[in-house]
């Protein structure tokens, strides 16, 4: 799974930097739309059900109750069925009125082209809740990839031959978009030929519960979840309607102006979101083992585990958010070479997103520590109010006409900055050992400070050197100087401060080796 992630955000920037050359920050604005309205409805219909789909089905599973597991996935599959089967015709029918409540008629098109990737999903949702149940994660990971694959394949040509061809940014975001509804429909065919050649027609003597028996154990188990899970998405959309409508209504910009600022916004916001991507394998990989020592009352693992998650975390997380804002107009315009404009006017935005991206990754980690602490609920409420103070941060920062966009970059980061605070507070109140944030924290904050200090002045003198030369040519040289620069520095006082531990990578492959190499302790 982790291996699929890390490939599949491989084939999403491959798709996504050039998309965001070819559709420019106005069609970047009809593309997010879109995809802002279906992840409200998929996250609905998918965040919790598949995993109480998967638990169930791994209890039956385990207690070799065939009949049962069956019965569970016919039982699951027909209500998936009808909430996609709602969800697309909801997206469909009402592309217009839903586009016209972001402030962004003009989307209309590419939200009708997404439309039969929600139900698509919601049976791709049931397929691999049920695999997965099973223990077996390859369908799941090979569909996931597929998807990928077909929306870069499909739908980055497709928007590329729509805008050549004079249809407009509205339609080529809609074909963009719909390399996504193909890769949903290929990844499903696929899960069901998998299924029907996989099937296990091993007989079994167990007696399987009622439909609504099970019906109902699936929305007890999956609701709670997917409220937590829906409440960012919600924000986002609320988020999105209320930028859009400020720099209409208060600072009365056109539409496509408007769309203009919002999708020079969301071209920064794709660096720290593909950052945070990889930071769900690693919270994963770590927090299943801190559940089990704590379900063996052996508090003093569990902390060391909780200790060595954020370590790992802080390690990836604060290089990363310090480099994208130290040099964030150089990085926009090395992968923005066909919109220039739109890089310069990026940049500014990232300078302040990448802090925001260190908060993030805390966030998906203490989100994950304190699920493991028996927890779920309060995910939601600090996820709330973040998101209330975003929402209102850019009702005031928007709306003023010597901010404007730029109180989005803004609002985002105090956003994850409130949720973070109150997770880190809540993780250290349930923790049974509390956890010390100023020993952990304080040398990968040195020592990412003294790599951003190194990638800038190396960035710099780079830049100098070869002013005169190709404006792009000579920009991405002395952006790809400074960022081996930082890596090279950041390496170095990693070994140096002796931020890393041995059994902060015994788990990993070749962990063994590692510590023998870099002489870990």
């Amino acid at each position: 799974m982790a291996a699929a992630v890390a490939i599949v955000k491989i084939i999403g920037a491959f798709y996504k930097f050039p998309l965001n050359n070819i559709l420019g920050g106005e069609g970047k604005a009809y593309f997010n739309t879109a995809y802002y309205i279906y992840n409200v409805l998929l996250t609905i219909s998918t965040a919790g059900l598949p995993l109480a789909i998967s638990k169930m089905t791994s209890q039956a599973h385990a207690q070799g109750r065939e009949n049962e597991k069956r019965k569970i996935f016919r039982t699951a599959i027909v209500l998936f069925f009808c909430l996609g089967a709602v969800g697309s015709a909801f997206m469909y029918f009402r592309a217009e009125g839903l586009a016209s409540f972001l402030e962004n008629s003009l989307a209309h098109e590419a939200v009708r082209a997404l439309a039969p990737a929600v139900f698509c999903v919601c049976l791709l949702a049931c397929m691999r809740g049920y695999t997965q149940g099973q223990g077996n994660m390859t369908p799941t990971a090979v569909s996931q990839v597929l998807e990928a694959l077909c929306k870069l394949g499909i739908g980055l040509p497709l928007a590329w031959y729509l805008l050549k061809t004079g249809r407009g940014l509205q339609l080529g975001a809609a074909g963009a978009i719909f390399g996504v509804t193909v890769g949903t429909m290929l990844s499903m065919l696929f899960l069901i030929a998998y299924l029907a050649t996989h099937r296990n027609h091993e007989k079994s003597l167990d007696v399987p519960s009622s439909s609504a028996a099970l019906m109902k154990q699936i929305l007890v188990i999956g609701i709670p979840i997917t409220l937590s899970n829906s409440a960012m998405s919600i924000i986002n959309l609320i988020d999105t309607k209320i930028v859009m409508g400020q720099l209409q209504n208060a600072l009365l910009l056109s539409e496509t102006d408007a769309a203009a600022l919002n999708g020079q916004y969301g071209m920064a916001m794709d660096m720290p979101n593909m950052v945070a991507s990889f930071v769900y394998p690693v919270t994963m990989s770590l927090i299943p083992f801190a559940a089990a020592a704590l379900a063996q009352g052996d508090h003093a693992r569990a902390d060391r585990i909780v200790s060595s998650a954020f370590r790992l975390i802080a390690i990836l997380a604060l290089p990363a958010g310090i480099g994208l804002s130290v040099l964030s107009t150089p990085i926009m315009v090395l992968v923005l070479p066909a919109q220039y404009e739109d890089a310069l006017a990026a940049g500014p935005h990232l300078r302040i997103l990448g802090i925001a991206l260190i908060f993030i990754c805390l966030m998906i980690l203490t989100n994950a520590i304190l699920q493991t602490y028996g927890k779920e609920k309060l995910p939601i409420f600090t996820v709330v109010a973040g998101g209330a103070t975003k929402i209102v941060m850019n009702y005031i920062l928007v709306g003023n006409p010597d901010i404007n966009i730029h109180g989005a970059p803004v609002s985002t980061l105090c956003c994850y900055l409130v949720i973070c605070g109150l997770n880190l507070f809540f993780v250290w109140k349930y923790s049974p050992a509390k956890p010390r944030y100023v020993q952990l924290f304080a040398k990968p904050v040195l020592a990412s400070v003294l790599m951003g200090g190194a990638a800038w002045a190396v960035y710099g003198f780079a830049a100098r050197a070869l002013s005169g030369h190709s404006v792009y040519g000579a920009n991405a040289i002395a952006t790809l100087a400074g960022i081996c620069a930082g890596v090279a520095v950041y390496a170095v006082l990693v070994i140096a401060l002796r931020i890393l531990r041995a059994e902060d990578v015994r788990s990993i492959p070749h962990g063994e080796k590692m510590i023998r190499l870099l002489h870990l302790k």
